[in-house]
């Protein structure tokens, strides 16, 4: 603020000037309120006295607007009938996990799928009547049907694979249209038939990472916990990024952007032609995106950065242009969180947390209404 108001100063001279400023980006009025009281403040003390225009000798216009990194201030000063002077300087962005300063409209719902003490690794709904449900853990997949108001187990099968598992085991279950779901982990994927009869085999096939709208393929490291980087058929021209640990796609009118939870820890944005790091980002590394009804139709859902000792939360974000902005309160866990998958349709998303008082596993569907 000081630098920007040294540079105004240094173009006008003191004397009387005017002062106009216009917000570009996502910042309150509350926020430009404050930037505008500070601002006259310190042109004050650098002998500029601020009237209306038709009393200056000087006019001063600012625009606030923003980019990946912060906020980018632009200064036109004009004294008398001389050029202008633009002045452009940076200040840093507000952390964007402190506070909402818009009312939070949209609402997340938390819905209990399934309890169990070995590790879940994913649960799918299939959303017939009754109801069933599809849990995958380490050693077995399990399904279970709704009835008397309780799930019963239909059917149980063991996976078998030729390779030992990595210590932090991730998988994912992907309900099909041709056959009832595949179900991935490292180097093996399962696949099960409508009558219900489940095979597992070696594959080093990329895991799907998108839903019925947007697919996208990635290749999943058989001996970590992340997704290499190589895509199938790719993000537009790219059809290698950062490596990754999960994907979300927030569609745009003629293209589809990615938001990535990197493994180097970052938050990263790839749209066919460039991969960016939004390093002010404080998340963790588990991404989702929900297509709803509300506002722009599309949010992003993201982990807070915990360390795995203590409690997660769940937080819906909007894009409007490539900063997200929250546009829910942070829904809270018992526990971290330990996966985090788009639902096939795409218009809910499965989260599973590890319970720090109990010790076992929670699954939740995650769905956002648009109201309190």
């Amino acid at each position: 603020m000081q630098q920007l108001a040294q540079r105004i100063a240094a173009t006008t001279g003191p004397g009387a000037v005017s002062l106009d400023i216009v917000n570009q980006s996502s910042l309150s009025k509350a926020d430009v309120d404050s930037v505008n009281a500070e601002l006259r403040n310190r042109l004050g003390s650098l002998g500029l006295r601020l009237v209306p225009p038709e009393q200056a000798a000087a006019t001063v216009r600012i625009t606030l607007s923003e980019n990946l990194q912060g906020y980018v201030w632009v200064a036109k000063s004009q004294l008398g009938n001389a050029a202008p002077v633009v002045a452009i300087v940076s200040a840093p962005r507000l952390d964007i996990g402190i506070a909402v300063h818009e009312p939070a409209v949209f609402v997340v719902r938390k819905i209990q799928l399934w309890t169990q003490v070995d590790r879940i690794l994913d649960v799918a709904v299939i959303d017939s009547s009754p109801p069933q449900i599809v849990v995958l853990d380490p050693s077995k997949i399990t399904m279970y049907l709704f009835q008397n108001s309780h799930w019963e187990q239909q059917q149980a099968f063991p996976i078998t694979h030729t390779r030992p598992w990595p210590r932090d085991l991730r998988g994912r279950i992907v309900l099909r249209k041709d056959h009832l779901f595949d179900a991935y982990l490292p180097g093996t994927v399962c696949s099960a038939t409508a009558s219900l009869a489940i095979s597992c085999q070696s594959s080093d096939d990329p895991w799907p990472v998108g839903n019925e709208q947007i697919a996208l393929n990635a290749f999943f490291s058989p001996n970590r916990n992340f997704f290499t980087g190589a895509l199938s058929p790719g993000i537009g021209k790219q059809t290698t990024i950062t490596a990754f640990y999960s994907a979300a796609p927030m569609a745009r009118d003629k293209y589809v952007l990615w938001m990535l939870g990197a493994a180097d820890g970052q938050v990263h944005e790839a749209d066919g032609f460039n991969d960016q790091t939004l390093a002010r980002l404080k998340w963790g590394s588990d991404l989702a995106s929900v297509k709803t009804s509300c506002g722009a139709g599309a949010q992003l859902l993201a982990t807070s950065n915990s360390d795995g000792t203590t409690p997660d939360t769940i937080r819906a974000f909007e894009l409007p242009d490539r900063d997200p902005i929250p546009v829910s309160q942070p829904v809270e866990f018992n526990g971290p969180i330990t996966s985090l998958w788009t639902e096939t349709s795409g218009t809910s998303a499965v989260a599973v947390s590890r319970n720090l008082q109990t010790g076992k596993y929670e699954a939740f569907r995650l769905a956002i209404s648009c109201g309190q």
